[in-house]
């Protein structure tokens, strides 16, 4: 019973990062060279137990979620800076996002949002769909994308550098000379 509780007190709350569509949440666990995760999505919360960080310590996280998920549509993928887990929302008709990603309405250190995946329900760009928006976003798209800068989305290759120097604004006029 010692040891339990040993092993217990020395396991450490792993920080997590989330964002939300209407349909999911996107849930990031930020734990670097986890290479054998215990991950168990339910419909109503989530239990995550590896080994990982830079002493590679044992870390575990236990969290119910909001309202209920599709744990059968809900993916992951382990990579070497953190777990990517995408979790298909149950009651994706109702198309409404949820006030925060816990059933308990308290503030914990571990859990931050992540602006960078984040789309408010009044976003314009989030119902696009198709190019640049994220509405059909799946794991495989998300984890191509995850990999190093690539290209900036929307932009071309060489810039619009060419139509640039036609234009003028005005900090290319002329100044008077001082005297």
């Amino acid at each position: 019973m010692a040891l339990k509780m040993a092993d217990q007190e020395q396991a450490l709350h792993t920080p997590m990062e989330w964002a939300q569509r209407k349909d999911r949440v996107l849930l990031t666990i930020v734990l670097e060279d986890c290479k054998k995760p215990n991950i168990e999505i339910t419909d109503t919360g989530l239990h995550f137990k590896g080994k990982g960080g830079t002493e590679n310590k044992l870390h575990e996280a236990k969290i119910e979620f909001f309202k209920e998920i599709d744990s059968k549509e809900s993916k992951y993928a382990v990579l070497p800076r953190h777990i990517s887990l995408i979790l298909k929302k149950k009651d994706a008709t109702e198309e409404h996002f949820w006030p925060r990603l816990l059933k308990e309405k308290t503030k914990v250190h571990w859990l931050k949002t992540d602006f960078n995946k984040w789309k408010d329900e009044d976003d314009s760009d989030y119902e696009g769909g198709g190019e640049g928006g994220a509405g059909d976003m799946d794991l495989e798209s998300m984890m191509q994308n995850m990999g190093g800068m690539g290209g900036m989305g929307g932009m071309d290759a060489g810039g619009d550098m060419e139509n640039d120097k036609e234009s003028s604004d005005s900090d290319d006029e002329d100044l008077p000379d001082l005297e």
